[in-house]
C-alpha cells in the first residue's frame, strides 16, 4: 500500500509538471520535386488514406539511443522506441514499456513489471535489455550519463567520476519480467526522466552482433515502439512504418509517415503549396504570407533564447554591467520584428509554459517579470563602470552562423551601443559546432544561447546554472542558488518544492546572471485533413501515435 502511495505521488508530480503545457493536436526516397507532375511521384501525389508526408531540415544523426542527442534523432527514436514510461496525447506520463510500477516506503527502490511485448524482429523485450542499455551508456561513455545522475540512479555520479564501475549502476534485471531500479535519494520526477531516450532498452543480442554498426542504418536497429524506421537514405529522407509487432498496434492510425530532408525553406514551401507534403514549419520570411491562412498556427515551445555572460570577464563579472545589458534590450521588438515567428519576449528564466504550482498558479503569475527601464540600464551601467574603474568597455558577442542568430546579434549591437554610452560591441560569427565548443570552454564574452528542456518542470530550467553543471557554461556560482536547486530536486512536498524553485529564480536574477531574450515558438502551416498531430513544448517535439488523415 505504501508503495502505491509513493507511486501516486510520483505520477502526480509528473502530471503536474506537464499539465500547464498547451498540448494541441494541430492537429525512402528523395524529396519530391515541386515542379513534377503527379505521375513523377505517385507515392506523394496519391497516398493511401493513412500516409503522411513531412519535411525536416536536417538528417537523423544516429538511431542509437546512447549517442543520439540531436532533436531530429530524438524525435524519431521517441516514436519508434519506448521506455518504461511514455507521454500520452495530453503530455501526461503513462506506463508504456512497463505494465506496473511499485515503490518502496523510503522511495529508493522502484520495481517495474515489463510489459508483454516484442522487438520488431520478434524477440521478447526483457528486463535485461533495460539493464544492458543503461549500463552500456556508461561503459561506452555515452552522451547521456548526466541524466542518470539527475534522475538519482544509484552510483551514477560515482561512475561518471570514475569512482565506481558501470556494473554498480542501480539497475538490475531480477528475471525477464522484473526490473529493479535503486536510487541514491527520492526522485519526485523519476517517471518524467524515464520517458526519455537514454532510458530506453536496446536488444542486447542485436547490439552485440552489430557492434559499432548498430544504429548507423535503419536496418541495423530493432524497434519496440509504435513505428519502425525504414528506407533511411542519408541526407535525403526516411520513413516511419507502423510496427505490426507493437503491443498497442490497434490504436495506431498511420500506416506510413514519409520524411524528406529539405534544406531550402523555399523548396519546402513550394512542396506544401503543390500538395506534395502535408505540414511545414516556416520562418519569419514567410509568416506574413501565411498568417491569415486558416491553416496557419503558432505552436509554443518550451525553448528559450538568452544571453550567457562570461562571469570571469573583467567587466562582465560586475553585476551592474550585466544588469544594464539585460535592461537595455527592447525584447518585444526582438520577438516581433527580428524573429517574427510567434516567439514571445522573456523577462525571466522559467517560461509561462512551465507547470503550475500545486494550487494551480502559473510560475510567472507568482514570480512576475524581472524588468527595468532604459534609464535604469544607463544608471546601472555607469555605476558598473565606476566599480570596475573604467570609462568604457568593449565586448564581443558570440553568434552562430545562422540567419536568425546573426540577425539577433546585429539587433543587440544596435540596442546596446545606442542605449549604453561607453559600450562597444563586436560580433563574432562561428559555425554552430564551433560556437558550442567556445561556449563550453567559456571562451567568449557574451554568447547568444538557446536551450530546450527535457520536460516542462521548472527544475529543468533552474538546474542549468548549478555550479559546475553541464549547461552552466559561464562560470556562474552562488552557493545559495545551488542549495535551493538541490533541495528542490529532493523535496517530495510539492508546495515546498515549488517555493524553493520560485526562490531560486529570484536569486538568479538578483545576481543578474543571464539576460533572457525570448521563448521560442514555431509557425506551422498544415493541411486541414491532418488530424491529431500532437506537438509537445519540450522533448520529444512530436507524438505520431494519434495522428490520422481524415477527409482528404
Amino acid at each position: 500500500m505504501q508503495g502505491k502511495k509513493k507511486l501516486m505521488l510520483l505520477t502526480a508530480a509528473c502530471a503536474l509538471m506537464l499539465s500547464a503545457c498547451n498540448f494541441t493536436g494541430s492537429s525512402s526516397t528523395p524529396a519530391p520535386s515541386a515542379g513534377e507532375g503527379t505521375d513523377a511521384n505517385p507515392q506523394a501525389a496519391a497516398p493511401s488514406p493513412q500516409v503522411l508526408n513531412l519535411v525536416e531540415s536536417s538528417d537523423i544523426a544516429s538511431l542509437d539511443v546512447m549517442t543520439a542527442h540531436d532533436t531530429y534523432s530524438n524525435n524519431i527514436l521517441s516514436n519508434s522506441m519506448e521506455g518504461l514510461y511514455g507521454l500520452d496525447k495530453q503530455g501526461q506520463p503513462v506506463l508504456t514499456g512497463a505494465s506496473d510500477h511499485k515503490v518502496s516506503e523510503d522511495g529508493l527502490t522502484h520495481t517495474f513489471t515489463i510489459r508483454d511485448s516484442v522487438w520488431s524482429n520478434g524477440d521478447p523485450v526483457k528486463a535485461s535489455d533495460y539493464e544492458f542499455a543503461w549500463k552500456r551508456t556508461f561503459r561506452e561513455t555515452g552522451y547521456y550519463g548526466y541524466m542518470f545522475s539527475n534522475a538519482k540512479i544509484l552510483n551514477a555520479d560515482e561512475i561518471s567520476k570514475g569512482e565506481a564501475s558501470p556494473d554498480d549502476l542501480g539497475v538490475k534485471a531480477e528475471d525477464d519480467k522484473t526490473l529493479v531500479v535503486t536510487l541514491s535519494a527520492p526522485s519526485p520526477l523519476l517517471p518524467s526522466y524515464l520517458m526519455f531516450t537514454p532510458f530506453y532498452p536496446v536488444n542486447e543480442k542485436v547490439v552485440t552482433e552489430l557492434g559499432d554498426k548498430y544504429g548507423l542504418e535503419s536496418n541495423q536497429v530493432v524497434y519496440n515502439g509504435p513505428f519502425v524506421v525504414e528506407d533511411w537514405k542519408h541526407e535525403q529522407g526516411w520513413k516511419l512504418k507502423k510496427n505490426d509487432q507493437y503491443w498497442d498496434k490497434d490504436n495506431i492510425q498511420m500506416e506510413e509517415i514519409n520524411f524528406f530532408v529539405v534544406k531550402e525553406e523555399s523548396t519546402a514551401v513550394n512542396l506544401f503549396d503543390t500538395n506534395k507534403v502535408d505540414r511545414i514549419k516556416i520562418s519569419s520570411a514567410y509568416v506574413d504570407q501565411y498568417k491569415d491562412d486558416p491553416n496557419y498556427s503558432i505552436e509554443n515551445r518550451g525553448g528559450l533564447g538568452f544571453l550567457r555572460f562570461n562571469h570571469g570577464h573583467p567587466a562582465l563579472s560586475n553585476a551592474n554591467i550585466r544588469k544594464a545589458i539585460d535592461m537595455s534590450i527592447d525584447k518585444q521588438g526582438l520577438a516581433d520584428i527580428v524573429i517574427n515567428n510567434g516567439s514571445s519576449p522573456t523577462y525571466f528564466l522559467v517560461p509561462k509554459s512551465a507547470n503550475p504550482s500545486p494550487g494551480g498558479k502559473n510560475f510567472r503569475e507568482i514570480n512576475g517579470d524581472f524588468t527595468g527601464t532604459v534609464e535604469d540600464a544607463k544608471a546601472a551601467f555607469q555605476q558598473g563602470l565606476t566599480e570596475i574603474g573604467a570609462s568604457n568597455v568593449s565586448l564581443n558577442i558570440l553568434a552562430a552562423d545562422t540567419t536568425e542568430s546573426k540577425s539577433i546579434a546585429e539587433y543587440l549591437k544596435n540596442q546596446l551601443e545606442t542605449n549604453l554610452d561607453g559600450l562597444e560591441i563586436k560580433i563574432s560569427v562561428q559555425p554552430l559546432q564551433r560556437r558550442l565548443e567556445l561556449e563550453k570552454a567559456i571562451d567568449y564574452d557574451i554568447s547568444i544561447s538557446t536551450y530546450v528542456p527535457l520536460n516542462s518542470d521548472p527544475i529543468s530550467y533552474l538546474e542549468m546554472f548549478e555550479t559546475g553543471g553541464n549547461f552552466n557554461r559561464m562560470g556562474y556560482s552562488n552557493p545559495r542558488y545551488d542549495e535551493l536547486v538541490i533541495q528542490a530536486k529532493a523535496e517530495l512536498d510539492m508546495e515546498k518544492r515549488y517555493d524553493l524553485m520560485l526562490e531560486a529564480e529570484k536569486v538568479l536574477f538578483a545576481d543578474s546572471a543571464i539576460a533572457p531574450l525570448y521563448q521560442s515558438a514555431d509557425s506551422i502551416v498544415q493541411k486541414p485533413y491532418v488530424k491529431d498531430f500532437v506537438s509537445y513544448p519540450a522533448t520529444p517535439q512530436y507524438g505520431y501515435k494519434w495522428v490520422r488523415i481524415e477527409g482528404k
